[in-house]
């Protein structure tokens, strides 16, 4: 069995989202859709289905994000990003 960074993706109330993706990652979501359906047994999900619960994921283990907003917590102040949307140290 793979172990993949995602577990089997909750059943919620679907939710409009509009972006554009390069090709490439949406290649690679429809691909990453097709091994979690035939590993939790059944058939491919909706690859749109898996940006939010790896966005969640991706900022549950950033730890450089997770450092920054402790610091923000206990100062009260907004967290500092610089021009890439990126927390400063």
């Amino acid at each position: 069995m793979t172990k993949l960074k995602l577990g089997p993706i909750a059943d919620d109330k679907p939710i409009k989202v509009t972006l554009e993706l390069p090709a490439s990652l949406h290649r690679d979501l429809t691909a990453y859709a097709e091994i979690l359906g035939r590993e939790a047994g059944h058939g491919p999900s909706d690859p749109v289905r898996l940006i939010v619960p790896m966005l969640e994921r991706f900022i549950a283990t950033d730890r450089g994000f997770a450092k920054a907003r402790r610091k923000s917590a206990s100062s009260d102040a907004p967290i500092a990003l610089n021009d890439q949307g990126i927390a400063k140290q």
